[in-house]
């Protein structure tokens, strides 16, 4: 195929390739059938938007008439966009680990004509630099390697593939235990910088799943010490470079140790999280910091970061914002001193000194604003100073808006749009918020509006188009967020859309013989395996937070079925050893739900019990709020106890439930004890 064939696709990454003189082609069956029938190596090319270094490949490789002269001759060249396609981007990935590589992106593959990797890498020069060979050279290299050493490559790619299918087989364990939880914690404590925050050393990641587990292994145990290392943490990144003082919004990592200089680009998932963290420990600290933050965050999204189906309906989220300008990272973002001054006048030099602005910068000659420079600048100061502090961000703001903006990825993903709607029902619901609830159920709808073809969702969306069959994750971070809508609203039709939604992950997505649940659907044939992955990573895996709805949804029904599948579902994944399990904290956090089996069922409408039990019952929990009468399954602890004449709440814990509370004061000394 003698052509770029990218300008039909939906992806913005792979639009922003389609002007490549690279004979690009979208995954799929004709450009296997191609390879095949050419008998031609497959270059495999994986990134995204936002991705910085992709960019500069594209810029130094794709673009460059001789170099893309040197890949339409000697290969069938395939591009992917890992948010598009996060199921062939876990088995690449995988097979670069398997290789004893570092994976990341841009991620570089060699494949047989039968989609089975042989090779690969991720960035590589036009010419040789940082220690790696020029691209043009490696490409010529590798297919002198296909042509003259084919027995060598069969043994690797079976080899390979041999390998991949085994990661698909977690060996299992007895289960899992709260010392076990325990255990774990410790271990994860003993990794967290007590300077910086975050983990030791340097790129940091926010790591919302491993601090999340840190946070409630703090409220289970009583440590102070891990409180104090999440506390650090959030204030460290809502002080530091890592989030847009201006705009809002945090950026998806720090390349140093102290959160000042981020790669700039902005993920949808990452404020997500974030913003379920932040509200989780503000409901306990009350930190007037954390709410700032919160709301701030929101804010933003719902500024920058819509997309609609032009009917003005309804609207979700996009992905991301690039994180380059005009070709240069951060360009957007920074600040000169004689920039602050020309926009801020007399303000401008308490404004200086507050965000670390200086004549020489503190980021390349530029400034990224931050208040970690001090002790002093990273606390809040009083009201008049913080509201002056606010009109210079105005201020700036308005002038920034003028700039040449990074390019935004429009695309709407399932399982990162259902993160933020769990984040709005959540902080909505602690902090009293009902607007964030309701934006929360106006994303919903779209998602559900838009998303869904024939019955089951399709993972991405833009202008109007639905592609790529659901993974995993879409679904199960759909389910978590319907039931937090139902824990926000009381509509029970969130509760029956997410046991409908569990039907078809349990027909399409569970391994029946080995346990756990594929990423890809049963009917997904264009993969070479189907990967089956419980480590967090920038996300928390799908089969971890499968494991969170199962529990809640057994707390919720009563129905033992769901208690069966994540008791299955954990042996499948568990160690015996705690160092194991670090990696795996939403399998941990899932457990405990189960666990611990707390809920909370408020029969009548009472705003004081229904505050009572948001702001005082630990994560662990799940609130079911019925009208006097309602009928509970026989499974639940409190069934047959809905018959009241006045609002009554229930504490269940370990299959049975407390005598009947009517007063909010009541209800928070009981929970308190919990």
């Amino acid at each position: 195929m003698n052509r770029n064939l990218l300008d039909q696709e939906t992806s913005p990454y792979l639009l922003q390739h389609r002007t490549n003189p690279v004979h690009w082609q979208p995954w799929g069956t004709d450009a296997l059938r191609a390879a095949q029938e050419g008998n031609k190596p497959i270059l495999l090319s994986i990134g995204y938007s936002a991705c910085h270094w992709c960019h500069v490949m594209a810029h130094e490789s794709f673009e460059d008439e001789a170099i893309a002269g040197v890949m339409n001759d000697l290969f069938i060249n395939i591009k992917v966009d890992r948010e598009e396609r996060p199921d062939l981007d876990v088995i690449y990935q995988s097979a670069l680990a398997l290789m004893g590589e570092q994976g990341g992106w841009p991620l570089t593959m060699f494949l047989t004509p039968e989609g089975e990797p042989f090779w690969g890498g991720t960035y590589f020069p036009a010419t040789p630099r940082y220690g790696r060979p020029a691209f043009p050279d490696l490409l010529k290299q590798i297919s002198n390697t296909f042509e003259s050493q084919k027995e060598r490559i069969a043994e690797s790619v079976g080899a390979l593939k041999t390998a991949l299918e085994q990661l698909s087989k977690p060996a299992g364990g007895p289960g899992l235990s709260l010392p076990l939880l325990d255990e774990a914690a410790a271990i994860a404590q003993g990794v967290t910088d007590p300077v910086w925050g975050g983990t030791h050393g340097a790129p940091k990641f926010p790591q919302v799943s491993f601090f999340q587990f840190l946070w409630r292994s703090h409220l289970r145990t009583g440590k102070k010490d891990y409180a104090d290392s999440v506390a650090l943490l959030l204030e460290r990144m809502c002080q530091g470079g890592i989030y847009d003082h201006i705009g809002g919004g945090f950026a998806r990592y720090s390349t140093d140790e102290i959160w000042l200089a981020p790669h700039f680009e902005k993920m949808l998932y990452d404020n997500a999280q974030l913003i379920e963290l932040m509200a989780d420990v503000w409901r306990v600290t009350k930190n007037p910091l954390l709410e700032i933050r919160i709301g701030e965050t929101i804010d933003w999204c719902l500024r920058e970061m819509i997309v609609d189906d032009k009917t003005g309906e309804g609207f979700a989220f996009a992905s991301a914002l690039d994180a380059d300008a005009e070709g240069e990272e951060g360009r957007f973002t920074v600040w000169s001193a004689d920039q602050i001054d020309s926009i801020l006048g007399e303000n401008s030099e308490r404004f200086k000194a507050t965000y670390d602005v200086t004549p020489g910068g503190n980021w390349e000659g530029k400034n990224i604003l931050n208040r970690n420079a001090n002790d002093e600048t990273r606390k809040l100061a009083d009201d008049a100073f913080e509201t002056m502090l606010a009109g210079c961000r105005a201020a700036l703001l308005k002038v920034r808006d003028k700039r040449v903006w990074p390019e935004r990825d429009h695309k709407a993903l399932v399982d990162w749009n259902a993160m933020m709607i769990a984040a709005l029902a959540h902080s909505g619901s602690l902090l009293g918020r009902n607007d964030w609830i309701e934006h929360a159920k106006t994303v919903f709808d779209f998602v559900c509006h838009n998303m869904i073809e024939d019955g089951r969702f399709r993972h991405s969306w833009r202008d109007g188009k639905a592609r790529h069959k659901a993974v995993l994750d879409d679904y199960a971070h759909m389910i978590r967020a319907a039931l937090g809508l139902y824990e926000a609203t009381a509509s029970v039709v969130y509760l029956d859309q997410a046991e409908a939604w569990m039907t078809i992950v349990n027909g399409r997505y569970w391994d029946e013989n080995g346990g756990g649940y594929f990423l890809s659907a049963d009917d997904t044939t264009d993969v070479i395996t189907r990967s089956k992955t419980i480590a967090d990573n920038a996300v928390p895996s799908g089969n971890g937070v499968m494991t969170e709805v199962l529990a809640r949804l057994y707390l919720l029904s009563g129905n033992e079925h769901y208690r069966d599948q994540a008791e299955r579902l954990i042996r499948t994944f568990s160690s015996s050893q705690a160092r194991n399990l670090v990696s795996l904290p939403s399998l941990m956090m899932g457990f405990e739900i189960l666990d611990r089996a707390l809920s909370v069922v408020i029969v009548g409408d009472d705003d004081d019990l229904l505050r009572a039990a948001r702001e005082t019952a630990p994560p662990w929990r799940v609130i079911l709020r019925l009208a006097p009468g309602t009928d509970l399954p026989q499974g639940h602890p409190a069934s047959g106890k809905t018959q009241t004449d006045k609002p009554t709440a229930f504490v269940c814990a370990a299959g049975t439930c407390s005598l009947p509370v009517t007063s909010a004061e009541d209800l928070r000394d009981q929970l308190a004890k919990l």
